[in-house]
């Protein structure tokens, strides 16, 4: 439409449009699809995030602070700080999952203590952006259980949901729109059994190519 009013006021007599002129004509993208890591090494993991603008990637870092001082007196209990301008819901299931990671450790590898005894950072990047919400529960709990027993998550792995302190995987919104910016990722998708009461989704054929 744009093209066409230009030819038609005499403001061109064509319209060329390129990739450096693109954006003047559709607008910038819906759907970021950069990636920050290549290969993702241990304690690092891809989530799903729901925007006004639509779905996008997130990662969730986490990595070791400090090792606990078993020689210290006291309480040796580990710790996690989290940072990248989280909200209230996104940092208690933060907590949430860290509780049940450990959990989970201490009931199927007991002698990996790690999770346990370490303080342990998580960060969400872009610490610019305000971060909201209970859907990368699963996650963030994937991210410490990957950093604990040193096992990287395949790179091209996306997933999204709501963790309680049991492990339940709960339904989360916007599952539409995660699932278009992870295709658009080239990645795979692991979204809840269902989506959220009232945001029920049937995913379009195009849209089903890479669920798990």
């Amino acid at each position: 439409r744009k093209s066409a009013y230009k030819i038609v006021s005499g403001e061109a007599e064509s319209v060329e449009v390129t990739p450096e002129n693109l954006q003047d004509f559709v607008g910038k993208p819906v759907f970021t699809v950069e990636r920050m890591y290549d290969v993702t090494p241990p304690g690092v993991v891809m989530g799903l995030a729901w925007t006004a603008m639509g779905g996008s990637t997130l990662f969730v870092e986490t990595s070791l602070r400090r090792p606990q001082d078993k020689d210290a007196k006291g309480d040796k209990d580990g710790s996690l700080e989290v940072t990248g301008q989280l909200g209230d819901v996104m940092k208690e299931s933060a907590r949430i999952a860290y509780t049940f990671a450990r959990a989970f450790l201490m009931q199927h590898a007991p002698a990996n203590d790690y999770l346990v005894t370490s303080h342990i950072h998580l960060h969400v990047p872009e610490g610019a952006t305000p971060k909201d919400g209970p859907s990368a529960g699963c996650t963030i709990v994937t991210a410490l259980l990957s950093l604990a027993m040193g096992r990287p998550v395949r790179q091209n792995l996306a997933m999204t949901g709501e963790v309680s302190l049991t492990g339940k995987i709960l339904p989360v919104g916007g599952i539409k729109e995660k699932t278009i910016a992870a295709q658009a990722g080239l990645t795979l998708t692991l979204p809840p059994g269902q989506a959220r009461r009232g945001d029920v989704h049937r995913p379009a054929s195009r849209e089903q190519e890479g669920l798990l």
